[in-house]
């Protein structure tokens, strides 16, 4: 078995009854490997090339199952029709998203423990996890509109 069975999301997939699979395996390697952003496309080619007998319905499993034990989510950067898979470490992940540019910038900081629990409480539900997306425009975007305004 690969070494990365032994990862804290394999032992999750593991502890919540599931078979750890060459298949699931490999996806979950991928997925970690790719920086925690990857389309589905780049996904099935990076798959293919570590195990060609991994089909695209496997690997379309394997993220099914992996969004509903939020390992990851998908997003949609770039105003792309496709998602694009994000990481959820530690169940959360979060972006600022240029609009002009589509500069992605991740920042770790979450303020929203209170909030978890509030909505668990209010709404009586347990939360696994969130994705936290920001729009504007990053420091680069800003610069550029300014100067054209003083123009």
């Amino acid at each position: 078995m690969p070494d990365h069975a032994h990862g804290s999301r394999a032992d999750r997939l593991r502890d919540a009854g599931y078979k750890l699979t060459n298949a699931r395996l490999t996806v979950l390697q991928v997925l970690e490997q790719s920086g925690g952003h990857i389309t589905s496309t780049e996904l099935l080619e990076r798959v293919s090339a570590a195990d060609p007998a991994i089909g695209r319905a496997s690997v379309f499993r394997c993220l099914d199952l992996f969004t509903r034990l939020s390992f990851i989510r998908p997003t949609y950067i770039d105003n792309n029709v496709t998602p694009t898979y994000v990481l959820m470490p530690d169940g959360h992940h979060h972006h600022i998203i240029c609009n002009a540019c589509n500069r992605v910038i991740e920042f770790e900081e979450c303020h929203l423990e209170a909030l978890t629990k509030e909505l668990e409480e209010r709404l009586h539900v347990k939360l696994t996890g969130h994705l936290l997306e920001f729009y504007g425009l990053c420091e680069n975007c800003c610069i550029e509109k300014a100067v054209t305004a003083d123009e």
